[in-house]
């Protein structure tokens, strides 16, 4: 009979072993989404703060962005993508076009809207903060474009 012993596992020895794997998967999961969670934390944190560029560094890549868009026949294009976690409000402003919205940005979304204040505006060019994504039925990523022409 030992030999039955060895070949067929006890029921509750089996059913310890399966709790043990879904144990480890779980813990293995937990793992990633704390890792990504943290990475994502960090991105927002980096982004919440100064780009480093100077004045000029930003005009150029503004004007980079802007006349590949031009080649390419475009009157518009989206320049930036950010989550709502950059604006003080999470978005709320600029989901109600609220005047007083560009007060409530953060970091780079900040800049950007400063670039297009102090250097874009003047010349004619527009600016649009947009939710383009709503998880959930909140507002969540927000788009900047930058436009001209008609």
């Amino acid at each position: 009979m030992s030999k039955i012993d060895d070949l067929i596992p006890n029921a509750r020895e089996i059913q310890q072993q399966a709790a043990h794997k879904e144990a480890q998967k779980a813990d293995e999961h937990a793992k990633r989404f704390a890792a990504a969670e943290a990475e994502k934390h960090a991105l927002i944190e980096r982004l919440s703060k100064p780009s480093g560029l100077s004045e000029e560094e930003k005009v150029k890549l503004a004007s980079t962005v802007i006349q590949r868009a031009v080649r390419s026949g475009l009157s518009e294009v989206q320049v930036y993508r950010f989550p709502n976690s950059l604006c003080t409000d999470h978005g709320r402003a600029i989901n109600q076009m609220e005047s007083g919205w560009e007060k409530t940005l953060r970091g780079i979304p900040k800049e950007i809207y400063q670039l297009w204040s102090d250097y874009l505006q003047p010349r004619g060019y527009r600016i649009r903060y947009q939710i383009i994504e709503f998880p959930g039925g909140m507002p969540g990523d927000i788009s900047i474009t930058f436009s001209w022409g008609g």
